[in-house]
């Protein structure tokens, strides 16, 4: 009974959050502010805040699409009939997106629903530990809506919920985000799973604010302060000197266990059944069952591929390319990292598309598919996370134990090499990036440039959820790609959806929209 009257309030306090209501109106008559404060558990309103990291992050059409699908690196074209959508996707890779687009709109309204499930736990007494905890994850929040869309809007805990939240500018956010992370990387703890927030996620995720503070300032013209680098820098060697992280085997990162075997994730999702602590919902499967074959093991919705351009940034040698994995390849057939050519099961038999011709992935690729003896094959194949196939019953499915990645060392070492050949220390940089490239089994560089580090960041962090943002600070976003023509400034940013400018009358549309 107890548990479900929690239920009930907080269903009335979250609706309230997105609406015009407050939480004393709605409960006045029945439920004083006291004994709602006697009823609602802090650590119940802490699990919920974690579970709202799954929709607009892990879910394929939502945050991980406005980064990747508009970029170089993922593409979802429409194949016959399949995968159309009203022609979303191929806007996301077109770039003409407007104010209405589906997957732009849900993905700001599903991240300001973390950002108020965060700020919720702060109004009900949480200990130290738990008000760092949800402020670190309200930070991570904000920091997408301010990456997205240049914009946040924000309410303090306790303010009325009869007016419209302020919204915090660029500049404004910025140093609002910055500020909330160093108050609260004393209280986090260190010494935690990573799918807790901690004090070295608090510096990561600081370390993205100071570097991309000049970009956020100005897309079109970033700049980057000495000081803001020198940040990025001391933020690094902080995490560094923790002594908890190493580069890890690569898909490792990735695995259904990664929370056990790897050494270079930061902050990531817990995911898989049966968990009783902080946990969410699972969606991981959704990284990879887009891409996959309807007829490969576990079956897939045949859609994601890469483009060839960008498949081919990769040296042969280069274990992030992919290849065999075990525990996949050994059940299914199944690889990971990058598919092209011929697909097999784990028997060794070759596979067939489901009009019986072979199922032999192409370089080619267009954003419509028409022919129907080459529509289901076209497209290089990405799975960056392998497959759950631990257990027969969910293989592959969507109750798999792969930890959903959003920060990790390989991430931590690039940004800090980035801060130091902004500031002159190429041989520094060339160093960090020689010694990441070493443990992929790729070739070492003699020389280090901007042009170089931007595609080792791709090498590295593909289909991460983090492409957008990164080449609009190295200032390549508007440059013309494969599938993709010449642009227009005002894509720098997404625009304000149209319906939460008629409820919040502070959010003003981005220019050009």
């Amino acid at each position: 009974m107890r548990l479900n009257r929690i239920v009930i309030i907080l269903s009335l306090a979250f609706g309230c959050g997105l609406s015009s209501c407050s939480l004393d109106e709605q409960l006045g008559s029945t439920l004083t502010r006291e004994q709602a404060d006697s009823l609602i558990e802090v650590p119940a309103l802490l699990v919920s805040a974690y579970n709202g990291l799954q929709l607009p992050y892990q879910d394929q059409s939502n945050f991980w699409a406005l980064q990747e699908m508009t970029a170089d690196e993922a593409v979802a074209p429409t194949r016959g009939g399949d995968w159309d959508d009203n022609g979303v996707w191929r806007a996301l890779k077109l770039h003409n997106w407007t104010p209405d687009h589906t997957y732009i709109s849900n993905t700001f309204s599903n991240i300001l629903q973390l950002q108020f499930l965060a700020s919720n736990v702060l109004s009900f007494k949480p200990s130290a530990q738990q008000a760092a905890e949800a402020r670190f994850l309200r930070a991570y929040a904000m920091y997408t809506i301010l990456d997205g869309w240049g914009q946040v809007p924000f309410r303090n805990p306790g303010d009325t919920l009869l007016n419209a939240p302020k919204v915090m500018n660029s500049t404004e956010a910025t140093t609002y985000i910055i500020g909330e992370l160093t108050e609260i990387i004393t209280a986090l703890d260190e010494n935690v799973p990573a799918y807790t927030a901690n004090k070295n996620a608090a510096r990561a995720l600081l370390m993205k604010c100071y570097l991309n503070k000049g970009a956020f300032a100005n897309r079109q013209s970033p700049t980057f302060d000495a000081a803001d680098m020198q940040k990025v820098i001391e933020l690094a060697d902080a995490i560094t000197a923790s002594g908890k992280y190493s580069l890890t085997n690569y898909f490792d990162n990735f695995a259904y266990n990664n929370d056990a075997i790897s050494k270079e994730n930061i902050f990531t999702q817990r995911n898989g059944p049966g968990f009783s602590t902080v946990r969410s919902g699972n969606a991981v499967y959704c990284h990879w069952a887009p891409t996959l074959h309807y007829n490969q093991d576990p079956s897939g919705w045949n859609g994601y591929a890469t483009i060839s351009d960008f498949y081919d940034k990769f040296e042969a040698t280069d274990v992030r390319r992919g290849g065999a994995y075990p525990g996949v390849t050994d059940k299914s057939g199944l690889k990971v990292g990058f598919l092209v050519g011929q697909q097999v099961n784990a028997a060794g038999t070759l596979l067939k598309d489901r009009k019986g011709n072979l199922l032999i992935f192409t370089r080619e690729l267009k954003l419509q598919e028409t022919d129907p003896n080459t529509l289901e094959v076209t497209g290089i194949r990405v799975v960056k996370y392998p497959p759950d196939m631990t257990n027969n019953e969910t293989k592959g499915g969507n109750n798999a134990n792969n930890d959903y990645v959003f920060l990790r060392y390989a991430d931590v070492l690039l940004m800090k090499a980035e801060a130091l050949l902004r500031t002159s220390k190429a041989g520094d940089a060339l160093t960090i990036v020689n010694d990441i490239r070493a443990h992929r089994k790729a070739s070492t560089w003699t020389s280090i440039d901007l042009d170089k580090l931007i595609d080792e960041r791709g090498r590295e962090l593909y289909w991460e959820g983090w492409r957008r943002e990164d080449l609009i600070r190295f200032g390549k976003f508007l440059e013309p790609w494969q599938l993709k023509p010449s642009d227009n400034p005002k894509n720098l940013l997404f625009p304000i959806p149209t319906k939460d400018l008629a409820v919040n009358k502070n959010l003003k549309q981005n220019d050009g929209y």
